[in-house]
């Protein structure tokens, strides 16, 4: 399934808040890695690449990387990713000051290219969520928003599993404000925000859940209730 209506900035509150808590875990690694499932043509990791410029040193933001991924198999998005053209009006709801700072006018009448400083942070691959299939893991924050919806409620689940293997040790995890996490997972994502879909992975979350659904026994099920009793930021 391939859904390509998105724009710049969508969602910039979430995404915001994602970019401001994994920085702190992201500063002890020289080469940290962002995956961002499901992202059309390419607003989207922009995005996450221009709110990361914005808040790291040069040196830190070049050793940043962004693996953007998409079912779609025509090549057309990849094409448009890589160049990181996209026409002015598609630029209509940037925030004050990014247009200039993050794109130039192209010779193409009307368009504007993402800089080659952002455009290299990104590195676009062809992936089926439906694969179950981790594309690499330690990533330090995926962001997947407005596809997990589409999926059935079992395949939500196993996309979810998926990306909490994908993850680094305290790794985080952020979707649609619409999209809640499914309670059968409850014991692998901490929610750490109030205002919006952000999770924390729960280091043997996944054990937790295996042995939840086989019955497990009385400790585990006390751990689990720890766990869950965690603090929600503000």
């Amino acid at each position: 399934m391939t859904l390509a209506f998105t724009f710049f900035f969508r969602d910039q509150h979430v995404l915001e808040r994602a970019v401001e808590h994994s920085l702190p875990a992201m500063a002890g690694r020289s080469h940290p890695r962002i995956w961002d499932a499901g992202v059309a043509m390419g607003q989207e990791p922009y995005t996450l690449a221009m709110l990361f410029a914005e808040r790291m040193g040069h040196f830190a933001f070049n050793n940043l990387r962004i693996d953007a991924t998409d079912v779609e198999s025509t090549g057309q998005f990849a094409q448009v990713i890589e160049a990181g053209l996209y026409p002015r009006e598609e630029l209509s709801r940037l925030p004050e000051g990014i247009l200039d700072r993050h794109f130039e006018p192209d010779d193409k009448p009307g368009y504007f290219r993402v800089i080659e400083n952002v455009r290299q942070r990104i590195a676009f691959q062809r992936h089926d969520l439906l694969s179950f299939k981790e594309i690499g893991f330690g990533y330090s924050l995926i962001i997947c928003k407005n596809v997990l919806l589409h999926f059935q409620p079992l395949e939500r689940i196993k996309v979810l599993k998926m990306f909490h293997r994908a993850l680094a040790p305290g790794g985080f995890f952020a979707t649609e404000q619409t999209q809640e996490m499914p309670p059968e997972l409850a014991a692998m994502f901490e929610r750490v925000i109030s205002d919006g879909q952000l999770f924390r992975k729960v280091e043997g979350g996944e054990r937790i859940v295996t042995l939840r659904n086989g019955g497990g026994s009385s400790a585990v099920r006390r751990q689990e209730r720890g766990n869950n009793q965690a603090p929600v930021a503000a």
